[in-house]
């Protein structure tokens, strides 16, 4: 199971005021009758109904959150208008952990290439300055951080995941839709960009695969087992859902 950043599903669309509004419709399988409403950073509305809800009985409840959809459409866009491409070039701000860093692109040809973080800047050294290299070596100490990070934050949390026998594997790859997966035989993967968020968020998504080693579903013992090891995880999921925008961001 992972952590999405899909299921049967199809297109359905409602209209608010004079906007039409089209949403992704996800049938589930759980054991709970409710209709989740999802509007992520990205502005896809995604609805997710159980598989003996109709179609009328879903429009009804998405457009009574009509309001809310639209505002939060409305604050993701503008968002989005001030999102642009990095240029690693000096200046740039970059996460790490949760906390912004401004980038410090330094060109020496006698330069060891790499990056340090050095009073509150992310220094990249480089001996000639180009896009490609600077950005290639950021991702690399992301990686390298996130390896490291990631298996603290493992051993950490695994004392309240009392259900969990052994360390399971941990590997780090780099993916477009996903922060964390968990394989039928065990295996957890995390995003390395996760190493942006702050450790809470990653503590999230941690225990969110290691909860599937006792619940390989979205069911309501899975939730319910959430609850129990996080019981605030809903705010920490919007509050990393809403910072995905500028974590993912190339």
């Amino acid at each position: 199971m992972n952590v999405p950043i899909k299921q049967s599903s199809h297109m359905m669309n409602f209209h608010y005021g004079d906007e039409k509004i089209a949403f992704e419709l996800n049938i589930h399988q759980q054991a709970s009758s409710r209709v989740l409403i999802k509007v992520h950073p990205d502005c896809r509305v995604v609805v997710s109904a159980p598989m003996y809800a109709d179609n009328d009985a879903v429009l009804n409840a998405v457009k009574k959150r009509g309001r809310w959809i639209y505002e939060q459409l409305r604050d993701f866009r503008k968002q989005l208008e001030y999102t642009s491409p990095r240029k690693y070039i000096s200046g740039e701000s970059h996460y790490y952990l949760g906390k912004q860093y401004l980038l410090k692109v330094v060109e020496d040809p006698n330069s060891v290439q790499g990056v340090k973080l050095l009073r509150g800047k992310l220094e990249v050294s480089v001996r000639i300055k180009s896009y490609e290299k600077v950005k290639e070596l950021l991702k690399d100490w992301y990686k390298a951080r996130a390896k490291e990070t990631f298996a603290k934050r493992l051993d950490a949390v695994l004392e309240q995941t009392l259900w969990v026998s052994e360390r399971p594997p941990l590997h780090i790859q780099t993916m477009q839709t996903q922060w964390g997966s968990c394989s039928p035989s065990g295996r957890i993967t995390l995003n390395p960009y996760l190493v942006k968020a702050p450790r809470d968020c990653i503590d999230y998504v941690v225990l969110h695969e290691l909860c599937h080693l006792a619940e390989f579903n979205h069911s309501e013992k899975f939730y319910r087992l959430m609850g129990q090891v996080m019981p605030k995880w809903e705010k920490i999921k919007e509050r990393l859902d809403g910072m995905a925008n500028v974590i993912l961001l190339n």
